[in-house]
């Protein structure tokens, strides 16, 4: 059996390159609902949602995350973002970065809502891919300029973005792993 919701699921992928083509206002504010449609514990809804289109910001948090990445001793992570064209964020035109408060639930409401945002990015036609990267040019030590640029509010902290935008190519979605699931 198929319904439309299914078949989000299970034919959503990762995209890594994006056209750069702008969104339209429409889908921003189809987005945007789809986010806020999300459950919470206790309907707390513990999160700020940043709809990001400002490219020339995107390309300055691409590039401060660049230079902390390329600087880790560790090149493990920036030899996989070259490998993948050398861009962090693919070319994406916009973001939904989702902040939370400090209770308990705000982090795992988020993961929720940032789920609702790439099935109905999908169903829009619309590649996405849910990037935590993001984290690295919010805890660099230009955090509290990209947060007041973001204007993320006081007493909210990051903790998942979406980087959303038409496929310039596709690919399938991952293989599922059944050994993952025990049946009771």
């Amino acid at each position: 059996m198929s319904t439309p919701v299914l078949q989000a699921i299970f034919e959503r992928n990762s995209c890594r390159d994006f056209t750069g083509e702008p969104l339209t206002k429409t889908e921003v504010d189809l987005l945007a609902k789809a986010a806020l449609a999300a459950p919470s514990a206790v309907n707390r809804q513990p999160w700020h949602i940043i709809m990001c289109n400002d490219k020339a910001l995107m390309d300055e948090l691409e590039s401060v995350a660049m230079e902390v990445v390329s600087a880790d001793e560790d090149k493990g992570t920036y030899n996989r973002i070259m490998e993948r064209g050398g861009k962090m964020f693919y070319n994406a035109p916009a973001m939904a970065l989702i902040c939370g408060d400090s209770s308990d639930w705000a982090v795992l409401d988020s993961g929720i809502l940032v789920e609702n945002l790439a099935l109905a990015a999908h169903s829009l036609g619309l590649g996405n891919v849910i990037c935590g990267m993001m984290r690295i040019p919010l805890n660099s030590p230009k955090a509290d300029h990209f947060a007041q640029r973001l204007k993320i509010p006081a007493g909210y902290k990051f903790t998942i973005a979406i980087l959303i935008g038409k496929a310039n190519t596709g690919k399938e979605p991952h293989e599922l792993d059944m050994t993952k699931v025990t049946f009771v």
